[in-house]
């Protein structure tokens, strides 16, 4: 194998899982959240605070796993190490073919949306298109000719991106009306469990946080860095997230900001800054959504090269997507076949919103709860060490997990409320299911 140099360090690998998670979802899904708790402010801190189980637990318990390997990989190498080749092969297709592509297609599409209106072009879907292909097409070159730049660019989108978050969090504190919120009822009736519509905007938000796994043979110290990442990260996310949505909810009564939708962000804007703190907000939101597609695209394009490192059983064409550019250290044709992937699933989400195929939704929700399933395996596996003793701690061999487990049940079950969700989980599983048939294919031939 080829030596890796270690080009990250721990701020890079904290500002990675930040800079993934917080993108446009959380600027544009407080309102979302509010319509389905029915304008109870104190029901979404709840369910933020629930949704978050997923990922804190989760960081701790994936950190176990993390301290004991710094191979390439991430979790697709956790899989391998802990539960078996055949599963990891399962969880590396659909994380390759599925995961990261959708998310990239969609959120690159966000993109062109906020610079079409920021230059108030014509806001078509053919030229938001092609303003978030031309900037995914940019990521790829750019963290494809250099690890140091793609990590930079992810630094700077990660801090910029906090100063709206951050500055709408305290003046809603301190210059807002938050006991006003929290002392109101519902202003809509809830029917049952009808407030669990709400995870689904709530995961989004947070979905992403293991993609910094991939790059853990990369990173400086990693057995001790990205443990800490792992946790640190998930921490500052929650903690950003309530403070902006109190806050955001004490500028704005609840109710407003359920019939203002996605503009209350900027009626915030004008609120505290004028007419110029739409703009303003817009430039943030567009540099958010940046980071979250360049983060995104750090992650995936190391995922092929990991893959065929393992060998042609588990994955095609590996001796060519195994490679390394001596020239730059960098996996350029697992690059450019994620690349490939990518447009791929741009051009389905072009047809698919196009034609409303998938109403109120779009392909980046395929995978997003799916992908929990294969957390809760890696879960059970931490309890397993501490059964046999590799981990002494009850609380990380036993509570961690458990609350892991349940976190990620939570968001599940919001999944569950989408009436797209079986197909969606019929998409993840064939990918799975398919990747199995060409193992085990490599499996006989080797028997043969």
């Amino acid at each position: 194998m080829d030596r890796i140099k270690r080009n990250y360090g721990l701020f890079t690998t904290i500002a990675m899982i930040i800079g993934i998670c917080i993108g446009s979802g959380i600027f544009f899904k407080s309102d979302n959240i509010l319509a389905a708790t029915g304008g109870s402010v104190p029901l979404g801190v709840a369910v933020f605070l629930l949704g978050a189980t997923s990922i804190i637990f989760g960081g701790l318990c994936i950190s176990e796993l993390a301290s004991r390997t710094d191979r390439p990989g991430g979790v697709i190498t956790y899989v391998e190490e802990f539960v078996g080749e055949k599963y990891a092969c399962g969880m590396g297709w659909f994380q390759i073919f599925v995961y990261f592509p959708t998310i990239t297609a969609v959120v690159s599409w966000v993109v062109g949306i906020y610079i079409c209106l920021l230059f108030s072009w014509d806001g078509t879907l053919e030229n938001q298109m092609l303003v978030g292909f031309l900037f995914y097409t940019f990521c790829f070159l750019m963290n494809s000719l250099s690890a140091r730049l793609g990590g930079g660019f992810q630094n700077l989108s990660t801090m910029v991106k906090m100063i709206p978050l951050v500055v709408i969090a305290v003046f809603g504190l301190f210059f807002g009306n938050p006991s006003a919120g929290f002392q109101s009822f519902p202003v809509q009736k809830l029917e049952g469990a009808e407030w669990l519509s709400a995870i689904g905007p709530v995961a989004f938000s947070f979905d992403g946080w293991t993609i910094s796994t991939s790059i853990a043979s990369e990173i400086r110290d990693s057995k001790k860095n990205l443990p800490k990442a792992l946790v640190i990260g998930p921490l500052v996310i929650l903690a950003t997230y309530v403070a902006y949505f109190i806050g955001v909810s004490s500028l704005l009564p609840p109710q407003k900001i359920i019939e203002m939708q996605d503009a209350h962000v900027y009626a915030v804007a004008n609120k505290l800054f004028g007419s110029l703190g739409a703009k303003l907000i817009l430039i943030f939101v567009i540099i958010a959504v940046m980071g979250t597609v360049n983060g995104i695209i750090l992650g995936y394009i190391r995922m092929p090269y990991s893959m065929a490192l393992r060998g042609e059983k588990v994955f095609p064409f590996s001796k060519f997507l195994g490679k390394r550019s001596e020239k730059l250290d960098m996996p350029v044709n697992s690059a450019a076949f994620c690349y490939g992937v990518t447009l791929f699933w741009m051009v389905v989400h072009f047809f698919t919103v196009k034609f409303s195929v998938l109403p109120n939704s779009d392909i980046s929700e395929i995978s997003i709860a799916m992908s929990y399933l294969f957390y809760i395996v890696l879960y059970y596996k931490v309890f397993s060490l501490y059964r046999k003793g590799d981990i002494q701690s009850a609380f990380r061999g036993v509570a961690v997990p458990l609350f892991a487990t349940l976190g990620s049940g939570f968001v599940l079950s919001g999944g569950l409320q989408s009436k797209l969700f079986l197909l969606y989980a019929g998409i993840c599983i064939l990918t799975v299911m398919i990747s199995f048939l060409y193992y085990n294919f490599h499996q006989m031939q080797k028997q043969a």
